[in-house]
């Protein structure tokens, strides 16, 4: 999903003329003003949604790891029972205890993958904060 800055960030164009009153120079900041505002909530909505989307795909991650982990210790744990039912033959549980323990291991590289990334997700909506930054300034010049 991309963010169109092309009309998020550039204020409506009204030049004031030197022949309206101070009201409708008034009116005409405000009507902008609302203007601005609701673009300005269109792209943080855009920008918020962008980033829930990409955290929503790494807990996707966490949950496929800690379900391989879990898989992974059932099959250990089934492993080591086979090897107190069979003390004596080896190959049945050392089979069990290899294939649990390297389900375990990508669980947990795929658990730890996911919430390394998941950490590094900024909910913060930056390019929304600079526009408006931008359009406080844009305000103030129309003002005087």
């Amino acid at each position: 999903m991309s963010i169109d800055m092309t009309n998020a960030a550039t204020a409506p164009a009204t030049a004031p003329s030197s022949d309206k009153s101070l009201g409708d120079l008034f009116a005409d900041l405000t009507r902008e003003s609302s203007a601005l505002i609701r673009q300005e909530v269109t792209l943080a909505k855009a920008e918020l949604s962008q980033k829930a989307a990409k955290a929503g795909k790494d807990a996707g991650m966490i949950a496929a790891g800690g379900a391989l982990a879990y898989a992974g210790l059932i099959i250990f744990l089934g492993g080591i029972a086979v090897w107190l039912a069979q003390a004596t033959a080896l190959s049945d549980w050392a089979a069990a205890l290899l294939v649990g323990a390297v389900v375990l291991v990508i669980g947990g590289l795929l658990a730890m993958s996911g919430l390394k990334a998941l950490k590094n997700v900024d909910p913060t909506p930056r390019q929304t904060v600079e526009t408006l930054k931008e359009d406080t300034e844009w305000a103030k010049q129309q003002i005087r």
